[in-house]
């Protein structure tokens, strides 16, 4: 059986670590080796905008060491990501190059969506966590610049929403009055309490969450001796917010040692228990399940995945499905159209696969423009392309790569507006990634043509490439004649970008 060592690097905003394990075709993933080392990188980021000198170079030597750590393991292949902290800082290129000259190091900064995805796969592999998300669930993930809040339900993300209340961001807006107020945690708590109150109200309204489910720094330690007492290893959620406030009475030195930190005047464990304490209450679930995995744990799983080692259990691509489809509702855009449009234009992809040379992905990319096509309206009738674009890009669709959300976005853009040039975009997306918009955007038009009218007239779309002519077969249940009319100016998009020519092939069906 053929075993993969590989390593997971993973630069947070006041950590860094290295997990090595060992990955097996059986599904099999065991750590063999856990290293972590503090480095405040992000009281930097957040306070500054820059990184300085001591940190790059406190980050570079912990960093020289994991590559000799790794060499001694002989890892087979490794991944190193950085969080918020370099995201977010102006001398981030810099950085990332001098951390490639001095550790040989290839470090990868993740978009938002792409870290909590990551983490989130790491959930997937866990049988208990499909039975959790079959009914209402939370994923709560937690981290130095943010928290990550996804919705399940019947199995499904409905919505992902991010929140700058990481435990480090919190701090350090607040490390200026700690000394000069007698009850910091009930400063620490307003902070939070308004930001969670708005979540509740937009997005939980009329929903009884029974798990919430906590990812991230700290949980494990300010948790240590709370019983489990379900099966499933899930908490009840008043016995966990029962343990949290009784740190929010203490002070942070008198927090630790009941918490068995290693770091024992360790700043950052009250902010912790306040935002999982308060993040709980708001969300109102029954039981919080801590299921003991970090973003490590999802760089191996995405790797195996990527690898064909593991195929998970858990439908991703369903889940940016139903986020799509989550969000076109609450724009109120997705309708009977909607659902025209998809049967449409997946049946002139599937034709045009021998022409397009776009992959299973990009069909992924297609359905979920056309659930989203619509939703700008909401706004303004008379921007609908460019509002649909900033909702898009200002969403978090978990399961989609940063420049797949552009895709996407622009996709649903050009739908409307005339293609632009390359250039033009190229801050955006490259070349490749242009192309899928283009053809994307083509393939769309011609579907949204048929159904010019918004009225359904066919049914039993079907649709066949005979040499340069794509032939679209509908059965119409009235006259087309409106459709008929304005196709030439959508076919004639699709022909300069395929040099294939669509026609509407009309079977009338008898009353």
């Amino acid at each position: 059986m053929a075993i993969t060592t590989f390593g997971a690097i993973y630069i947070g905003s006041y950590e860094v670590s290295l997990k090595i394990f060992e990955l097996s075709q059986r599904k099999q993933l065991r750590i063999i080796d856990h290293l972590r080392s503090r480095v405040g990188l992000g009281k930097d980021a957040f306070t500054t905008g820059t990184i300085g000198y001591e940190p790059v170079e406190e980050l570079c030597q912990i960093l020289k060491e994991f590559r000799r750590i790794m060499d001694g393991y002989r890892v087979d292949d490794y991944q190193a990501y950085a969080s918020v902290a370099l995201r977010d800082v102006k001398n981030a290129p810099f950085i990332i190059d001098q951390i490639w000259q001095r550790t040989r190091i290839r470090v990868e900064i993740l978009s938002n969506s792409e870290r909590r995805f990551i983490g989130y796969e790491s959930l997937a592999y866990r049988p208990a966590f499909e039975q959790m998300i079959q009914e209402r669930a939370a994923v709560v993930d937690v981290g130095g610049g943010g928290l990550q809040i996804t919705l399940f339900t019947k199995g499904r993300a409905v919505t992902t929403q991010h929140i700058d209340l990481g435990i480090l961001r919190l701090r350090e807006k607040l490390s200026g009055i700690e000394a000069m107020v007698t009850h910091y945690e009930k400063q620490l708590q307003e902070m939070v309490d308004k930001e969670m109150e708005l979540f509740r109200s937009l997005y939980l309204a009329e929903k009884n969450i029974k798990y919430v489910i906590l990812l991230g720094d700290y949980i494990g330690e300010i948790t240590k001796g709370v019983e489990r007492k379900k099966e499933d290893g899930s908490i009840e959620a008043e016995r966990f917010i029962k343990k949290l406030k009784k740190y929010q009475k203490k002070n942070t030195i008198e927090l630790s040692p009941d918490a068995e930190s290693s770091n024992e005047d360790d700043p950052l464990l009250l902010p912790s228990a306040v935002l999982y304490k308060r993040t709980v209450e708001e969300i109102g679930a029954e039981y919080v399940w801590i299921p003991g995995v970090d973003i490590s744990d999802g760089m191996a799983y995405d790797y195996a995945r990527n690898h064909k080692l593991f195929k998970p259990e858990h439908n991703f691509e369903e889940d940016i499905l139903s986020a799509a489809k989550f969000l076109a509702e609450r724009y109120q855009s997705y309708s009977k159209h909607t659902e025209a449009l998809l049967e449409t234009s997946l049946a002139i992809f599937d034709a045009m696969k021998n022409v397009h040379g776009l992959s299973r992905r990009e069909r992924l990319l297609l359905q979920a423009a056309v659930l989203l096509h619509d939703c700008g309206k909401y706004i303004s009738m008379m921007n609908q392309a460019d509002c649909s674009y900033q909702i898009i890009m200002s969403s978090e669709l978990i399961g989609m790569t940063h420049l797949e959300r552009e895709i996407v976005a622009c996709t649903v853009k050009y739908n409307s507006n005339p293609l632009v040039p390359y250039e033009e975009l190229a801050d955006k997306v490259d070349q490749q990634s242009y192309m899928a918009v283009a053809k994307l955007a083509a393939i769309l038009k011609i579907a949204n043509a048929l159904d010019r009218s918004h009225k359904q007239k066919f049914k039993n779309v079907k649709a066949s490439l005979k040499e340069k002519q794509l032939l679209i077969t509908v059965e119409a249940k009235e006259s087309l004649v409106l459709e008929r009319g304005l196709f030439p100016v959508y076919a004639d998009a699709f022909e300069r970008i395929f040099s294939v020519k669509p026609c509407i092939k009309e079977k009338r069906l008898l009353n």
